[in-house]
């Protein structure tokens, strides 16, 4: 890698300025800039930025870069295989999987969540395995051992704050079936699960007027975004499909229930609320939730006669009614009509990463909320062969982030 710089000089006009000259705390801070892939590369390089790779001062000084443009880890239908789709370079990448995973070829397990650096992963067994899927290090949270383990499990979210270069991070689990709904949480800070409490529905919780619409009349949207009458049917929701925000200081976790509204759970208040359906029982043909810049939003995908579309929605909770804030241009969205796909979708800042699957057809689209501008991203190829995904979360890539 050349590393050579030029300065102008009053004796020759230019001398010759290597960044070996710097010393090692301004040298450390100017590695601390590159992108996160390039530092899979410094190693090669040269002895001293090997060494500065390794150092804890090189990633103190990358903790203080405040952004990094975010990596969306694959969920790939072969277990054990983790791939991502770095925004920065626009390309795809294979990860190595988290070390203790390694040690044991036995140990299925997916990832389920993502925050900050870290990745959340759930064994067969039900344990969790919290990962840096940049650097490898891994750590195995202690086991739940609570009533709860055996009830259905709606939501896994991850959350975590960054403090003078040390990341914490806590695992919020959602159980049971409404409208008997508790959570658990996971602190690293105290390296323990915290006692299980339960959530009650909210008293001004305005959701049973959607519950009251009749079940035989099935709507959908039309291309202006009104609702008419439809025969579509939805696809079954994901597994674990589930957002975490922080809302006027209070912490609110959201997944979609078994019949496709939005559940809104606040930790801090202890108390859970559904919101109005975007559309009835039986009409999303495949609908899921995102978190960008601080706020849950709903994509959904649509189809009726010859037209698909695929939308993103804002709840109004001034006029508690959803709003359209963008669609996919109907020239993107209509190769889809027919083809029975499902959505997995993740934000990351004002983006939203979409992957499209059907069993004729497997893309992945970038959204850029505030140009309104859709993206479809190349294909992925590993050994020759186009590799299909069925998920995505997203993270900021930090080598200094440790479990």
């Amino acid at each position: 890698m050349e590393h050579r710089l030029k300065r102008k000089s009053p004796e020759n006009g230019f001398n010759s300025f290597s960044l070996d000259d710097l010393n090692e705390d301004v040298f450390e801070k100017v590695l601390s800039w590159l992108p996160t892939s390039s530092f899979f590369r410094l190693t090669s390089v040269c002895k001293r930025w090997k060494s500065a790779a390794d150092s804890a001062s090189f990633k103190l000084a990358c903790s203080h870069i405040p952004t990094r443009d975010p990596w969306f880890f694959m969920v790939a239908p072969v277990p054990n295989q983790s791939v991502i789709f770095d925004s920065a370079e626009n390309s795809w990448k294979r990860l190595n999987h988290p070390n203790l995973l390694l040690e044991d070829s036995n140990k299925s397990c997916i990832p389920v969540a993502a925050s900050n650096g870290l990745v959340c992963y759930r064994t067969s067994l039900g344990n969790f395995i919290v990962s840096n899927p940049v650097t490898g290090s891994s750590s195995e949270l202690p086991p739940l051992n609570f009533a709860s383990e055996n009830q259905s499990l709606n939501a896994v979210v991850m959350s975590s704050t960054s403090f003078n270069g040390q990341i914490s991070y806590k695992i919020v689990l959602v159980f049971g079936e409404l409208p008997s709904l508790s959570f658990k949480v996971y602190n690293s800070s105290s390296a323990c699960w915290e006692d299980e409490n339960a959530l009650g529905r909210k008293v001004d919780d305005s959701s049973a007027d959607c519950d009251s619409t009749d079940d035989n009349v099935v709507y959908f949207l039309s291309k202006a975004g009104n609702v008419v009458a439809s025969s579509m049917q939805r696809s079954p929701t994901k597994q674990y499909s589930s957002v975490i925000t922080n809302k006027d200081g209070q912490e609110i976790v959201y997944f979609l229930s078994s019949s496709g509204t939005v559940v809104a759970c606040n930790l801090t208040c202890k108390c859970f609320f559904e919101y109005p359906r975007l559309l009835p029982v039986f009409c999303e043909y495949s609908i899921d939730i995102v978190e960008c810049n601080g706020e849950m939003l709903v994509v959904l995908l649509s189809e009726f006669l010859e037209t698909t579309s695929l939308r993103v929605w804002r709840f109004d909770e001034a006029n508690r009614c959803w709003q359209q804030i963008a669609a996919m241009p109907a020239a993107m969205s209509h190769e889809w009509y027919g083809k029975k796909p499902d959505i997995n979708c993740v934000g990351a800042g004002s983006r939203i990463f979409i992957c499209l699957n059907s069993p004729e057809l497997c893309t992945y689209v970038l959204c850029d909320l505030v140009t309104n501008n859709w993206v479809e991203l190349p294909k992925c190829c590993i050994n020759g062969e186009v590799m299909e995904f069925m998920s995505a979360f997203s993270f900021e890539p930090r080598i200094e982030a440790s479990v």
